[in-house]
This record gives structure tokens, sequence and C-alpha cells, in this order.
């Protein structure tokens, strides 16, 4: 049976089906919690430590996004090399400690340089859940893991904004950052207790020049991997730009701080609901038809924003709506992107994942700090942006794909 098509388990192990998923989303949803939780709390943030250029706050967020995409390039080779449970083990850990040093940084530049090093042990998790997927499903069943383990996931985005808010009434913004270590040692011992080896002895490989030259030549080398990694890169730059800019688009704009955390809800809420829809579609219909059909819908919905936003009739309903329509086309598109790109690398799972997380989530890093340091108090920065990013992502996959959409290779 062809890898696309195959439904069956590369590796029978536990956890069963469905706690597998569980703690896949988990630990996704570790990183949309250090990043969307913060956002209520940057105006705190700025004033405790005196950052007075409100776009300056951005590099919270920014700081853990560059960390978080920098370490991905190690993860995954040391997981092809020691297998995945010690290195998620020790990269969890790392988390807890990180968090920790976060709650208590002295100065702004400290708690930044806590954020990076948390942005960079959390890479881990994000990294391995991609190769451990990857070691125990193939093909279209892979994205549905994927898929299932979004809606999960999405819980994270959903609710931490509010979580960040309920901590802000009761205690200071540096508790935000206690709880991200107690999430951090819940998912130690889960992790611990539970998720065995899915990387065989025999199946690992040794860390020396001459392999990670063949490994990484593997990645680069194959079309198919480079053109969707690049895909990725322009969407991830879409969605941080958005997260940048989200807390003064609804403070300076909208003079709604209070409505930041029930539209955010429902702007991610479209997201999950997209990758229920593909959870349910992607067997039948394919990972290219959804992925490119919500990429174009994804292109044109932000040109349209961009005209209404530099029209001047941009409202919280016009924000609101085009914006949880792109979030579900965004969710439509990554998760199908992100399995068509390991499709052809699976003997190097592992180094596959750091490599192309590492540079979606770099590349779409310095575009989202770009984004957000050009906000001018409208959303016409953010929507143009947008749209050249899927323009951008659109082009990679027609390099890709050489010309053709919607079209499975033989």
């Amino acid at each position: 049976m062809d890898a696309s098509t195959s439904l069956e388990p590369v590796v029978e192990q536990r956890p069963g089906f469905r706690e597998f998923v569980a703690l896949i989303a988990a630990i996704m949803a570790m990183v949309a919690l250090a990043i969307d939780a913060m956002l209520p709390a940057l105006p705190a943030i700025g004033e405790a430590f005196a950052v007075d250029t409100d776009n300056h706050r951005q590099y919270v967020i920014s700081a853990f996004m560059v960390g978080f995409g920098v370490a991905q390039v190690f993860v995954g080779t040391l997981s092809d090399r020691f297998g995945r449970r010690p290195v998620l083990l020790t990269a969890l850990a790392a988390y807890t400690l990180f968090s920790i040093a976060a709650a208590f940084a002295p100065s702004y530049e400290m708690l930044l340089i806590a954020r990076m090093l948390q942005g960079a042990s959390a890479a881990g998790g994000r990294t391995l859940v991609v190769s451990i997927v990857r070691d125990r499903y193939v093909g279209r069943q892979m994205a549905r893991v994927m898929s299932l383990a979004f809606i999960v996931f999405m819980a994270a985005p959903i609710l931490a904004p509010s979580v960040g808010q309920l901590i802000l009434l009761v205690a200071p913004w540096r508790w935000i950052f206690v709880a991200l270590g107690l999430v951090g040692v819940g998912l130690w011992l889960w992790v611990a207790m539970r998720l065995p080896e899915t990387l065989p002895p025999a199946q690992r490989v040794s860390i020396s020049p001459t392999q990670l030259r063949i490994s990484y030549g593997k990645v680069l080398g194959d079309r198919q991997s480079t053109g969707y990694t690049v895909a990725l890169a322009f969407l991830t730059g879409a969605l941080y730009g958005f997260i940048n800019s989200v807390q003064q688009i609804f403070a300076d704009i909208f003079m709604a701080p209070h409505l930041l955390a029930p539209v955010f809800a429902c702007v991610a809420g479209t997201m999950a609901l997209a990758s229920l829809l593909n959870s349910r579609i992607v067997v039948r219909v394919g990972m290219r038809f959804i992925g490119h059909a919500a990429l174009i819908a994804f292109t044109l919905m932000g040109f349209v924003h961009m005209l209404i936003a530099a029209s001047g009739h941009e409202t919280l309903w016009t924000f609101a709506l085009l914006q949880a329509l792109m979030m579900g086309c965004f969710g439509l598109s990554t998760a199908n992107f992100g399995a068509l790109a390991m499709e052809h690398v699976g003997e190097v799972a592992g180094t596959a994942s750091s490599l192309q997380g590492a540079f979606s989530t770099i590349g779409g890093a310095l575009i989202g700090i770009t984004i957000g340091q050009l906000f001018d108090g409208s959303t016409v920065p953010l929507y143009a942006g947008f749209f050249l990013c899927g323009l951008g992502a659109l082009g990679a996959i027609l390099i890709c794909e050489r010309g053709r959409l919607f079209h499975h290779p033989a």
C-alpha cells in the first residue's frame, strides 16, 4: 500500500490512540500557552520595567519565538541519535526551570533572555511531537492524527488569554510564568509515566559530519519537503504578525482591551473547527486539494481585509469575522502542509522536523516581528502582511508542484 494512503500505525505501542492524541496535543499546547497567555500582561510588564515604546513590548513574544526557532535545528538531530523520550524529558525539565527564571527576572533584559531560553526548551516538545507522530503514522493518517491533536491543542490559544487575564485579576503578572512552570511539571510526569520510546535503537543514526550531511541532504534535497516548509514559513509569519499586534489593536484601535480574550477565543475557535473538518475529510479528499484551496482562500481574504482597512471601514466586526475566516483557512493549510513536508523524509524524521521547524519558525518570527513593528495605529500593515504572506506561500507551492495545484503526483 502507498505510504500516502496507509492507515496503519508504523509502531504499535501504548499509549492508546486517544491518549496519544491528547498527549501530543498537550505538548503542542505548551507553546501556544506560553505565547498567548502573555498577551493581556504586556502592558503590565511594560509598566513594571519602564518600557516606554508600546511596540517594544512585543519583544516578550518575539524573544520566545526566536529561541523556539533556533533550538529546533538541534533537537531533532539529537532525538535521531539518542531517542525521542530522553530528549523530550530534558526539554520539558528545562522549560519548567526557565519559566520560573522568567517569573523572577529582575530586569526587562533578563526577562527577554529567560523567554528566549524558555522558547528554546519548548522547541524540544514541539519538534519532537512531529517526529513521534511520524514514528507511528504516515501519509494521510499522519495528517489525521495531527488534525485531531490540533483540535485539542487549540484549547490553549482559545483559553490562554483568558487564563492570563484571570491570573492578573488575583496576582501579579509574574504568576503567569509560575503557572507555565507548573504546566511543564505536569507534562514531564505524563511523558515519564506513559510515553515509551517510539524510535527503536536499530533505527537511530550517529551524530557525525558525514551522517549529518547525508540527513540534511535528504531533507533539503527533497523538493516537496523544501517547498512546503517555505510555505509554512510564510503562513507562520502571518500568524506571528497577528499575535504580535493583537493586544495593541484592541487597546489602541478598538479601545476595548477587555474584548481581547473573547474575540481571540472566537478567532482561535475557527482553527479548531477547521482541524476537526480536516480530520474528517483528509483521508477521502486528500492533503493537496484541501491545503491548496484553503491557501487560495486565505490569500484572497487577506487582500479583501487589507482593502477594508485601507479604506477606513475597519470595525471590530469586520476584524473579528475576517480574521476568524482566515484562521480557519490557516488551520486547513498548515495541518496538511506539515504532513506533506514530512511525507518523503520519514527515515530521518527527527532531522527533518528540526530543519523544517527551525526554518518555518525563524522565518515566520522574522516576518512576524517585521509586521508587528510596522503597527501604526491601523490594521493595514497586518493585512498587507497577510496578503503578501499568502502570495509567498502560494508561490513556493507552485514552484514545488511545478505549476500544478490540487494535483497528486503519480
